[in-house]
Order: structure tokens, then sequence, then C-alpha cells
């Protein structure tokens, strides 16, 4: 029996590198520019409207739109987030609810952000570094650097200890 399950744990082991090697090519592929370091380890699609910084680790994202997105350095993003870089237009259409253009709204992510499972970002956001998203909560509005923000819509929680970030920056010790 315990040779069949290290088996089984052998070929999971094997699928598992085989999938992630997938969505790393697909990302690759679709993205606009990618810095070094791309780790993808879920499921994650991008647009060919997408910069990526150096160090960025996706565990399951989506990006859709038209809009510019660009990720900086040391991004790190849960499981089930969603980027959203264009509105459908409403207001100056020529029918309701909206017709079938698009209002493009760019997206940043500044370096050294980390998004929790299940982020929702519209488009027209800028997310300062050093930010932490809390999981589930959707992005509508800029977020400081630093600044930790949660909720629907996302409000400001706290900042992160700014003196101690420094320091880890300064010495380079990124995850």
């Amino acid at each position: 029996m315990g040779i069949v399950i290290k088996i089984v744990r052998f070929f999971l082991k094997i699928n598992q590198a085989i999938i992630k090697r997938y969505y790393f090519s697909e990302v690759t592929n679709s993205a606009k520019k990618v810095g070094r370091g791309l780790k993808v380890n879920n499921k994650t699609s991008v647009t060919n409207n997408t910069i990526l910084g150096n160090n960025v680790n996706f565990n399951g994202m989506h990006i859709n739109g038209n809009g510019k997105v660009h990720i900086g350095d040391n991004f790190h993003s849960g499981e089930g987030c969603l980027i959203i870089s264009d509105i459908h237009n409403y207001n100056k259409g020529n029918a309701i609810p909206y017709d079938d253009t698009y209002i493009r709204k760019d997206v940043f992510i500044r370096d050294n952000v980390w998004v929790g499972s299940r982020v929702i970002i519209l488009g027209g956001v800028t997310i300062g570094e050093g930010a932490i998203i809390q999981a589930g909560s959707v992005v509508v509005s800029d977020v400081p650097k630093y600044a930790i923000y949660g909720g629907h819509p996302a409000k400001h929680i706290k900042n992160r200890d700014t003196n101690h970030y420094e320091k880890l920056k300064k010495e380079g010790k990124f995850h």
C-alpha cells in the first residue's frame, strides 16, 4: 500500500508542475512585458496591455479589459483575484443600459503590494507601494502607500509599520 501512495504522490507532483508551467506560459505569451522571477501557481490570465515587474507571484488572477494594467515588483496575489480595466459606456453611449463601446481605465499597482484572495480591483485605481488589500475586498479608489485596506468598498483599516518596512526594503528582504 505504501508504494502505491508514493507513486500516486509522484504523479500528482508531476501533474502540478506541468499545470504551473502551462499557466506560466499563458501569462508570458499574453502580457506586453514580463520581468524576471514570475511565478504562476494557479489559473491566471492577463491581457496584452499588462506589464509585470520582477518577482510577480500569481496564485490565481484574471485581468480583463482593454486598459493598461501595470503591476510592480514583488507583487503577491491570493486565489481568485480579478482586475477589470474598462467599463461599458453607459453615460454617453447610443443605447441603454449601455452600448457596445468601452471606456478604458488603467490600473497601477506599485512595488511590494500584497492582494489577498478574491480581491476585485476596478479600473482607474492606483495601489501605492507596500499596500495590503484584505481578502474579499473590492478596490474602487486609490490606496495610499503602506496602507492596509479591506471591505466592500475597500476602506482604510490601518497603516503598515513604515520604519520596519523601509528597513526590510533597504536590506533587500523580499518574499
